[in-house]
């Protein structure tokens, strides 16, 4: 098993490539976005921060001289990182706007941290780096201050990646969680981490060893993917749903507001139209293209759709064609699900497979067999 200094010279390479990464990705053209590059920085200082906390573990050896002198510098370093990665990602889901407490809820939390840790040595009358009763018990508060505050930010950043995803649905013609996978995926490990910390940073030997890989792998999996999302574009089609969907917001109250029942009459005739001439199959529409074809302004479909089951456009569009794939299907039991997918709009077989089985509870196979019971 590797001892601490391999695992300490490990994180200090790893987070110091990571830091140069995060800074190289200035001369890519996609990071001209002020958002993206205020996130990029807030989590490159999280990345430095953590370099030169792992560098002064190896330097000084504060695992040698036991696990109070480690833990006082982990939390000192730790909540500072952990805040700065919180805020990277909130910056790119607020487009930039942080609120002011948001902000100060990771700084207070540290000033109370190192007030604690020097309270406690005052109150011993020993030096800080000492291992004594009252420095335990302050690390011990400390690091549940930390959890604390890094559930605050989850809770946040849930509550905002919800809002991402009803942005998306009320655009685009298919799901888009692969978008956004990554960051639900870092938000739960940054705070799971963070949980762990109360139970685990205080241990030694393998619990310790299995913590600072998950540790290490967390963090890895947040830099790299925040730079995949960066460099594919990705953010640029997230502004422009959200700029469209901001837009239309207080026109839309106002037009279900005073929408009258032929004006109703109207858009539904509209989108009859278009459903029964097939536009629906097309795959690649977003509301824009889908209200141009329809002949109405974008502001009317989406206040229409808000009087549906769905509400939005990608799961009013999908129930259409998880319905259209079941007429197909009845008709057609020969058919592949390529072929399937393919007629009723659908990005791909895989995707079309996934989305039915979600809709309806079945895969296509089981509907299949479930069709042809029913006609003997």
């Amino acid at each position: 098993m590797c001892d601490m200094f391999q695992i300490q010279f490990t994180a200090v390479t790893l987070m110091l490539l990571l830091t140069l990464t995060l800074v190289a990705l200035r001369h890519h053209r996609t990071t001209h976005n002020k958002v993206v590059n205020r996130s990029r920085w807030l989590m490159a200082g999280g990345t430095a921060m953590l370099a030169v906390q792992f560098l002064l573990q190896l330097v000084f050896h504060f695992r040698d001289m036991g696990v109070t002198q480690a833990v006082m510098v982990n939390l000192l370093f730790f909540i500072p990182c952990s805040w700065l990665f919180s805020l990277s990602v909130l910056c790119l889901q607020r487009q930039g706007n942080i609120r002011r407490r948001e902000w100060w809820a990771g700084i207070l939390t540290w000033l109370i941290v190192a007030a604690l840790l020097a309270g406690a040595c005052l109150y011993s009358g020993k030096p800080l780096l000492t291992k004594c009763v009252e420095m335990t018990m302050a690390e011990m508060l400390a690091s549940v201050l930390y959890a604390v505050m890094q559930l605050y930010y989850t809770y946040i950043q849930m509550n905002e990646l919800r809002r991402m995803h009803r942005t998306l649905d009320a655009f685009y013609d298919l799901s888009q969680d692969n978008l956004l996978g990554w960051m639900e995926r870092s938000i739960v490990v940054l705070g799971l981490m963070a949980l762990a910390v109360p139970l685990l940073i205080f241990n030694t030997g393998l619990p310790l060893a299995i913590y600072a890989l998950s540790f290490f792998v967390g963090i890895y999996y947040l830099v790299i993917s925040f730079v995949c999302y960066v460099v594919s574009n990705a953010e640029q089609q997230m502004l422009e749903a959200e700029r469209n969907e901001t837009e239309d917001e207080l026109t839309n109250r106002k037009v279900q507001a005073n929408m009258s029942a032929d004006g109703l009459d109207h858009i539904a005739k509209a989108i009859e139209n278009w459903v029964s001439g097939g536009g629906h199959l097309h795959s690649g529409i977003t509301i824009q293209t889908a209200a141009t074809e329809m002949g109405i302004p974008r502001y009317l479909l989406s206040a229409w759709l808000k009087t549906t089951p769905q509400e939005l456009f990608s799961p009013w569009l999908t129930e259409l064609r998880i319905e259209e794939a079941k007429r197909q299907m009845a008709a057609h039991p020969e058919w592949s699900n390529d072929s399937i997918a393919q007629a009723c709009g659908f990005a791909s077989r895989t995707y079309f497979q996934n989305v039915f089985h979600k809709q309806t509870g079945m895969t296509p196979t089981e509907f299949l067999k479930k069709q042809k019971l029913r006609r003997q």
